[in-house]
């Protein structure tokens, strides 16, 4: 990803939700893939609840998809394996 686009990415104006929310073992999964000219990067967003308080992760991937839809779809299933493999720890984190 260029400098520029991953700025122009975390300012939020490449990035908006595409799907409905998934929840998925007490998690909130929000598929926000990337688009990079005409590619779509990996990424979104996972929301928990700790000690009582709501956290929400952003991860992003260097898997890249043909299409919109197969990047939500990517998204949503990195999204899973990411939970699946760290649990209530991921909510520990700042970021991914």
């Amino acid at each position: 990803m260029a400098i520029g686009n991953f700025f122009k990415f975390i300012l939020g104006s490449k990035a908006q939700a595409i799907s409905d929310p998934v929840v998925y073992k007490g998690f909130t999964i929000e598929a926000m893939p990337i688009d990079e000219d005409g590619k779509y990067r990996t990424a979104g967003y996972i929301s928990g609840e700790l000690d009582g308080e709501i956290k929400r992760i952003q991860f992003i991937r260097a898997d890249q998809n043909a299409s919109q839809q197969m990047a939500v779809d990517h998204s949503i299933a990195k999204a899973q394996q990411i939970i699946d493999e760290q649990g209530e720890k991921l909510l520990q984190k700042s970021l991914l």
